[in-house]
């Protein structure tokens, strides 16, 4: 196993030479590789969200796709449509670029519901329609999407079925002053010189690792107590959160903290889970996931900030 965290470290620390300040970004993405998870991105414009996941998808040596996200795109933009060849009177199907194994949706929230609904069925089933034909997905098939925060003019909300079908969601923020002096240093060069470190097989190689770490029965309580805990018709739910909370997180949840505490456990180097693996994943697996009431909206109450005192009350 420790030949194998070398090497995930090795990636981290190759792409941390192109992509300054946003460590925690970088581990979520290889994360979602081994765990083939889809991950949602959100940061302001130009934190380095697009640049981190083409790094990624260079050092890992997938197929990768960036797909950018307008009002005007259609669904057949994203998967693609059958066009009727006139000289042998038949349709042949043109596939969309979601052909691939990563999936940079950039700026998810700008496009419109029926853009987000063909996304869904590729996330959700790692397959596609088009016209009466279904076709599977390359695998693995992860989409790692980017988005501006909703206040900015012009975005979308994604629907809550869709949310939940990402397995993290991770905030960007600014990098801090070192680190915003090492991109002014940054040559056009450096990504174009990146060798592949990784590949589809060894990733597989990892996941098979990953899900050998040991969970103890005690933390598979924890991690299923601490989703009960965000619903209010659970007997685990505190009733001061009755204002504060209308729906809880779903069973998927319970997956993803399982998934990624071993995935976090593996990072450090133990072969087995612990408490602390589960809270230090809490926020971004549970925070887009738990609704919050009207009145918690107004009141701007952090949903993650709530997530993890959740959390911690039931630790």
């Amino acid at each position: 196993m420790e030949q194998q965290r070398a090497k995930v470290i090795e990636v981290l620390d190759s792409a941390k030479k192109v992509v300054f300040g946003q460590d925690d970004l970088l581990e979520a993405i290889i994360g979602a590789l081994v765990c083939e998870g889809h991950l949602l991105i959100e940061g302001m414009p130009g934190l380095g969200k697009t640049l981190s996941v083409s790094t990624m998808s260079k050092l890992c040596d997938l197929d990768f796709q960036r797909i950018q996200f307008t009002p005007d795109l259609l669904p057949s933009d994203l998967i693609g449509t059958m066009i009727y060849n006139q000289q042998k009177e038949e349709f042949t199907t043109k596939f969309g670029p979601i052909f691939t194994q990563l999936v940079l949706a950039d700026e998810i929230n700008r496009s419109p519901a029926k853009v987000q609904a063909a996304l869904l069925e590729a996330m959700a089933e790692k397959q596609v329609t088009i016209g009466n034909k279904t076709y599977r997905l390359k695998s693995p098939f992860v989409v790692l999407a980017t988005q501006n925060p909703i206040e900015q003019e012009g975005t979308y909300n994604l629907p809550e079925a869709q949310l939940d079908r990402f397995m993290m969601k991770v905030l960007v923020d600014y990098p801090d002053f070192g680190s915003e002096k090492n991109i002014l240093d940054l040559k056009l060069s450096s990504l174009a010189s990146l060798e592949p470190i990784l590949n589809e097989q060894y990733l597989i190689g990892l996941r098979e690792i990953v899900d050998g770490i040991y969970v103890d029965d005690k933390i598979k309580d924890l991690i299923v107590r601490l989703v009960h805990a965000t619903r209010p018709d659970s007997k685990y739910f505190s009733k001061k959160h009755e204002a504060v909370i209308m729906g809880g997180a779903s069973p998927r949840a319970s997956i993803w903290l399982y998934r990624i505490a071993k995935f976090k456990a593996f990072l450090d180097g133990s072969d087995y889970v612990t408490p602390e693996h589960v809270l230090s994943i809490v926020k971004s697996v549970l925070g887009h996931r738990v609704i919050l009431s009207y009145e918690a909206v107004i009141d701007q109450v952090n949903v993650r900030d709530l997530v993890y005192e959740i959390a911690k009350e039931n630790i």
